[in-house]
């Protein structure tokens, strides 16, 4: 478990366009999703961004505009369309609120067809290498689909309740059960003083990932708290190079990655 100073910010090449597309899961309405891509001819590697309880918000979808300037297909789908399409929550106690209710209605098996439905779409588009970025709630999604895709790499920014079952999403076992099926890369980051994942679930995590072999990094930001990426600039920018370096690191990777069979 790293502890880390912070480096100054980085910035990316690419002109990027972005459009919102629909994805076809099941019988019901397409998935919403935000799309970012360099302007240049491509293809280029793709990148699944999973959305904090709030919803595909302004801060996710910098979060894929990022992401597309450093030459990535960043698609972040709307994983509340199955109960509240469209949901753009304050980031405030009632819209974190809402949050955990439309949390309360995810299940496990419609969120992997989620996911599972976005990385044929990130396919389709020609990026041959996907990997995935996740963000709190979208860090624990991250960590989920890394058990069950054949991911290049995930970087799971504060994935909370890892160890528990105390969500839908990690039941029936916990989902940190599920480390011995990654096959990717893993990056974990997370601030020291972090309420959502405290010291004890911190150890337990690296645990995992040690007995499982999974090749990995877990970092911790002195004296940072949840939710950094949106809230501490110097901190943020030190993540960045390294989802950065995690991404580029995988891109020559021959194995795309894959739904499971």
């Amino acid at each position: 478990m790293k502890v880390v100073n912070t480096n100054p910010r980085m910035a990316g090449p690419y002109a990027i366009r972005t459009e919102h597309v629909g994805i076809p899961v099941g019988d019901g309405p397409p998935m919403g999703a935000y799309v970012a891509r360099p302007k240049a001819s491509g293809p280029f590697p793709g990148v699944l961004v999973g959305m904090e309880l709030f919803g595909v918000d302004a801060g996710v979808r910098d979060v894929c505009d990022r992401l597309a300037r450093l030459g990535f297909v960043a698609l972040a789908p709307d994983f509340h369309h199955r109960t509240a399409p469209g949901s753009e929550l304050p980031r405030d106690p009632e819209g974190r609120e809402r949050g955990f209710e439309l949390l309360g209605l995810m299940t496990r098996t419609t969120l992997l067809s989620d996911v599972g439905a976005c990385i044929d779409h990130l396919h389709a588009g020609g990026s041959v290498h996907v990997s995935m970025v996740g963000l709190s709630l979208g860090g624990h999604i991250a960590y989920l689909a890394a058990t069950e895709f054949d991911l290049a790499a995930v970087a799971v920014f504060y994935g909370g309740w890892l160890p528990s079952t105390d969500i839908p999403i990690s039941r029936p076992e916990p989902t940190l059960s599920l480390t011995p099926k990654i096959t990717g890369r893993i990056l974990f980051l997370v601030g020291e003083e972090d309420h959502v994942v405290p010291p004890a679930q911190r150890r337990e995590i690296e645990d995992a990932l040690i007995r499982a072999g999974v090749r990995h990094e877990v970092v911790v930001y002195p004296g940072t708290g949840h939710g950094f990426l949106q809230t501490d600039p110097a901190t943020a920018s030190d993540a960045w190079h390294r989802v950065q370096a995690l991404l580029t690191g995988v891109e020559g990777r021959s194995t795309a990655a894959t739904r499971p069979t």
